[in-house]
């Protein structure tokens, strides 16, 4: 992508699983420094940590990183980041990426390239990424979101049922919704608009308000393997030996 996109990083303190895990240490900085650090090698400008937290809001000072100050008691990260587009100097086409603050080893290129798809659909409101699926086991769990894809594209429906199904027992070949989203500033701006969706309230999975309302979010497989976010005490240590590979791998 070659035009100028904005990245946006709602973060929260609040995790039933994993209290506190914006600021957990990875390597000497808290997880959302290296997130933020992530954005910032993809190009994101501007970059900005949303919450409503003051104490996450007073870390991603201390690194130098702007916060944005949010309302509490938002039901989403895409609700949290409404608000916070809503202070930035952004035309209504402009396209706005959501990283989420627990993906602290998304690959800058799938930032660019979410950001990329969107600006060349412009029918499109939202864009989105995929993996294919390689393991059954990890299909069949209601942690891993799925994603129907039509030819062209546009995405059909996200479920945390085995999707699609084979009738004949073949592999169906599914593909793993991975969550990082690209929007236009006027999508984010109708967000809170749209009217309640049954769909997303029996999946627990936002995106399918959009669909329900008739959004187009446009899908593509992306460019690099995406490794998992940060949701429970094991996946914080596996992030955590990443980062301590790497930095031992660095010059002195």
């Amino acid at each position: 992508m070659t035009g100028r996109f904005a990245i946006l990083i709602p973060a929260r303190l609040e995790s039933v699983r994993l209290p506190d895990k914006p600021l957990a240490d990875l390597g000497g900085k808290p997880m959302i420094q290296r997130v933020w650090e992530r954005a910032r090698e993809a190009g994101g400008q501007p970059c900005a940590v949303a919450t409503d937290s003051e104490r996450i809001a007073a870390a991603v000072k201390a690194f130098g990183a702007r916060a944005i100050l949010t309302a509490p008691g938002h039901e989403s990260g895409t609700s949290r980041l409404a608000e916070a587009v809503a202070r930035l100097d952004l035309d209504a086409d402009s396209v706005v990426v959501n990283l989420q603050g627990d993906e602290p080893l998304m690959p800058p290129a799938c930032l660019r390239q979410v950001a990329g798809l969107l600006d060349s659909h412009p029918e499109a409101e939202m864009a989105t990424l995929w993996r294919a699926f390689d393991d059954p086991a990890q299909w069949q769990s209601p942690d891993a979101v799925k994603i129907v894809v039509a030819h062209a594209g546009r995405a059909l429906y996200f479920s945390r049922a085995p999707v699609p199904f084979s009738r004949d027992g073949q592999w169906p070949a599914p593909r793993r919704h991975l969550g990082v989203y690209a929007y236009r500033v006027s999508a984010l701006a109708a967000w809170d608009s749209l009217p309640d969706s049954p769909l997303e309230k029996t999946e627990r999975l936002e995106q399918l308000r959009a669909l329900e309302a008739g959004w187009n979010i446009v899908a593509a497989e992306a460019v690099e393997p995406v490794p998992g976010g940060v949701d429970t005490p094991e996946d914080l240590a596996r992030v955590q030996a990443c980062f301590e590979a790497m930095d031992s791998g660095k010059p002195d």
